[in-house]
């Protein structure tokens, strides 16, 4: 019943549904309940050491496949001292308000690229679909993915960085709308004012590429999934809606927040990470961002914001919190990830037949 079943075929799922991966918002237990349901579940594998990273994967092969891992290829950056001395300056009036010191330099908080490492797991475990966000891991390693006969899946979000990820081995590419929450998977450009909207950049990447395209960004409903095949897309990603459900590994504060935000209520911002991601805007990001020059690399930046955040959240407020979110936030709906998965496949499905009768 679905108009393209490329990507179906390629991966191995009922349905073209795959839950984003959300380092740091979801684990196994959001990963097997969309696949039980017919689509793909993610473990997102960057904010996890090696041991985690096999945890996580055991549970998930002796209760369901497909197995999809997803990895971070950012490149980790050098120390620079003065920038975060200037970048701890710039938060000083915030640490003297909340009475918190601020953090040493050498606390940092990691979000671990690909590596020989994790290339190793990957080769032990041979999972059936790895993902990339920040382009792809050096050619060695992408050959060694490759050779494990695993499906690769990575992010554009222009239409060069879809034909870069085509020529260098990716199997299907995941076309990342401006609406999308959490970090852009930007990679040859770092101009977030020429970032294009899913509905233009989906088509185009079609046109580009021959491999399937997935379309993410502000999807959260059937109208969403069937607009994205209408688009030419064969399969969407959703992150925000998926952080509504119970499997959701997010803060009270996080979840509390996504369910009054309004539709207007994000934003992309650097200044917890270093690099731009949307989320919901709250007080730091309205003050001295949501893009600030002052904050340091990826991923370093929200180090100096660990004090400010713990102790803002212990007293119940998120002033200083990433709250990732994309801006259709408010068409989630409570229920379990497997539930929400085959509620989003049959009101896709219906609409789609809608179309076919129509046209």
């Amino acid at each position: 019943m679905w108009p393209d079943r490329t990507l179906l075929d390629l991966i191995g799922i009922e349905l073209p549904i795959i839950q984003a991966p959300m380092a740091g918002a979801n684990g196994s237990a959001m990963a097997m309940a969309v696949c039980e349901a017919g689509g793909l579940g993610s473990l997102p594998c960057a904010m996890l050491d090696p041991d985690k990273v096999r945890a996580e994967i055991g549970i998930i092969k002796r209760k369901t496949k497909p197995l999809h891992v997803n990895f971070f290829c950012h490149t980790p950056p050098r120390p620079d001292p003065a920038r975060d001395a200037a970048w701890r300056e710039r938060l000083a009036e915030y640490y003297t308000e909340l009475g918190v010191e601020a953090p040493e330099f050498s606390a940092i908080i990691k979000r671990t690229p690909f590596n020989e490492v994790m290339c190793e797991i990957v080769e032990e475990q041979k999972p059936e679909v790895v993902s990339f966000h920040f382009g792809l891991p050096k050619p060695v390693l992408l050959d060694r993915v490759k050779a494990s006969g695993c499906v690769v899946l990575s992010s554009a979000t222009t239409v060069e960085e879809a034909q870069w990820l085509e020529e260098h081995g990716c199997d299907a590419i995941i076309a990342q709308g401006y609406e999308a929450g959490g970090h852009r998977g930007m990679f040859l450009s770092d101009n977030i004012t020429t970032q294009l909207g899913t509905f233009a950049l989906v088509p185009q990447v079609v046109d580009a590429v021959q491999v399937p395209v997935i379309a993410a960004g502000g999807i959260a409903d059937g109208r969403g999934i069937a607009a994205a095949f209408a688009l030419g897309a064969a399969g969407v990603s959703i992150g925000t809606a998926y952080l509504h459900t119970p499997e959701s590994l997010i803060t009270n504060l996080h979840r509390a927040a996504l369910q009054s935000s309004g539709n207007n209520e994000t934003a992309l911002t650097n200044i917890f990470s270093g690099r731009p991601a949307r989320g919901l805007v709250n007080r730091v990001m309205r003050e001295i961002g949501p893009m600030s020059n002052s904050a340091p690399e990826f991923p370093t930046a929200g180090n100096a914001l660990a004090p400010l955040k713990e102790k803002a959240e212990a007293e119940g407020r998120s002033d200083f919190s990433a709250m990732w979110s994309g801006q259709a936030a408010n068409l989630g709906r409570k229920m379990g990830a497997g539930e929400l998965t085959r509620h989003l496949a049959k009101d896709a499905m219906k609409r789609l037949g809608s179309l076919s009768v129509t046209g």
